[in-house]
């Protein structure tokens, strides 16, 4: 870069910063539920269905953004609420937004808070194929009870032998000459979980972390 070019430099640095590399991440969204049943706000919740990557998860509906389809992700959760248990779109109302997630997986998640007009579940048409179940719990619940505490290994690792003894190599770390720490598993560290022990499921995991979010931010004065 030339002295004269650091004036472009400066013209092209973004004005508000976004997520670099975005694009290598998997984009999603999810629809944080509150329903109002006889003055007190609940979370709904999914199970997913048993024939699916996430089988057996409680959840919160969302799911995958489609830059063809959805002009935000707003749109993305209300689609994927839609699609996935059946309410009707005039009876969402988004209410806001939370933080960003970034999961240790390559997954970037938008959460959404918002509100569903339903009188009973059984108003809902659930896709079989997503969903095995709905439930609610009062929010007073999670406000009345912190969630456990537990960590994952998560580690960095340059190569994988598979149970048939064949190693795929990812990143050929001594083929370029790094140094050797990273020849093999590096960077081990700790990865935080939450759990939420309910009357119906155990709630863990990113639905956990954006429970304790919102219960956070009712909790300010």
């Amino acid at each position: 870069m030339r002295e004269n070019q650091l004036g472009k430099l400066i013209t092209n640095l973004p004005e508000k910063p976004g997520i670099l590399g975005r694009e290598q991440f998997f984009s999603s969204a999810v629809l944080v539920p509150l329903v109002l049943i006889n003055g007190e706000y609940y979370f709904l919740f999914e199970k997913r269905a048993q024939n699916i990557k996430q089988e057996g998860e409680i959840c919160f509906p969302g799911g995958g953004y489609d830059p063809e389809t959805d002009r935000d992700f707003a749109a993305t959760a209300i689609r994927e609420t839609l699609e996935e248990i059946g309410i009707a779109a005039d009876k969402i109302n988004i209410v806001g937004r939370l933080d960003y997630i970034i999961t240790p997986f390559g997954s970037l998640v938008e959460p959404i808070v918002g509100t569903l007009t339903v009188r009973d579940l059984g108003e809902l048409n659930l896709n079989p194929q997503e969903v095995e179940e709905v439930f609610l719990l009062p929010v007073a619940h999670f406000e009345e009870n912190d969630p456990e505490e537990f960590s994952l290994r998560v580690e960095m690792q340059p190569w994988h032998t598979a149970e048939n003894g064949e190693r795929t190599m990812f990143f050929p770390a001594e083929e370029l000459g790094l140094p050797p720490k990273y020849w093999k598993t590096w960077n081990a560290r700790e990865h935080r979980v939450l759990v939420y022990r309910t009357e119906k499921y155990p709630i863990w995991g990113m639905t956990a972390k954006l429970i304790r979010e919102v219960i956070g931010l009712l909790r300010r004065p």
